[in-house]
């Protein structure tokens, strides 16, 4: 069964949008592993907008399942994880303006570029993934690096699932495949949600784990934290 980490970066959006402390970082942190969360997901941008720098060696001290930071490998992301050392940190080719994730690696054209950061942070014991698209040839550049695992950015499925779901996930499976005969394994996050998580875990079988914020965040307003925790748990199952 895939694991759930819960990016927490929206509860962080709503702290910093009136100061202070409020809502609690660390507490929600904490409350989504006590509701059964196997994961905590961060994903730092440069101008500390939602998570900030201290936020990534906060949640070190008091995280006890998995933490994993998301983020391009600028430097002072580089040393940010350096310093941290999460269980898993993965690499995400962000704009320093994009406002959210839009696109996985081009691992063929950052082949040395990436095997060099993967190297890096692998020499400190922190497992590795790439954010790629569900791209054959992508998977196989991603495999060239050494990375551990992939995770597939899932917008165009989460886009297509509700008018054509088998359309949506073929190029997801094809990219599980290969990932799986390459001895990668196989990540997930962007948009899933209670709604098309189900479908997608049970068509990717080798899954590992999947990486929701936006929408198990949002969701919760409705139906409350603990509650969409185990909800997503059960489609996981």
């Amino acid at each position: 069964m895939a694991i759930l980490s819960v990016n927490i970066n929206k509860i962080a959006t709503l702290r910093n949008s009136r100061g202070g402390n409020v809502p609690d970082l660390l507490k929600v942190a904490m409350d989504l592993e006590r509701f059964g969360a196997q994961g905590i997901t961060i994903h730092p941008r440069p101008d500390e907008r939602h998570i900030k720098y201290q936020d990534a060696r906060d949640l070190k001290m008091i995280v006890t399942t998995e933490l994993n930071i998301e983020g391009n490998p600028i430097q002072s992301f580089i040393d940010l994880v350096d310093q941290v050392k999460p269980a898993q940190v993965t690499l995400v080719p962000d704009a320093p303006d994009a406002i959210t994730s839009n696109a996985g690696w081009n691992t063929i054209q950052h082949e040395e570029y990436l095997r060099d950061i993967v190297a890096h942070f692998k020499k400190q014991g922190i497992r590795t993934s790439i954010f790629v698209d569900p791209v054959e040839s992508m998977v196989e550049g991603a495999a060239k690096t050494g990375v551990d695992r992939i995770e597939l950015y899932t917008e165009d499925y989460a886009r297509l699932y509700s008018t054509d779901k088998e359309r949506a996930i073929a190029p997801y499976v094809i990219a599980a495949k290969k990932a799986t005969e390459l001895g990668i394994g196989i990540n997930a996050g962007h948009d899933l949600s209670l709604e098309n998580l189900k479908y997608f875990s049970e068509q990717i079988v080798d899954l590992m784990e999947v990486s929701i914020g936006h929408a198990l965040i949002s969701e919760s307003l409705y139906l409350g934290l603990e509650n969409v925790v185990n909800m997503y748990k059960h489609r996981l199952v």
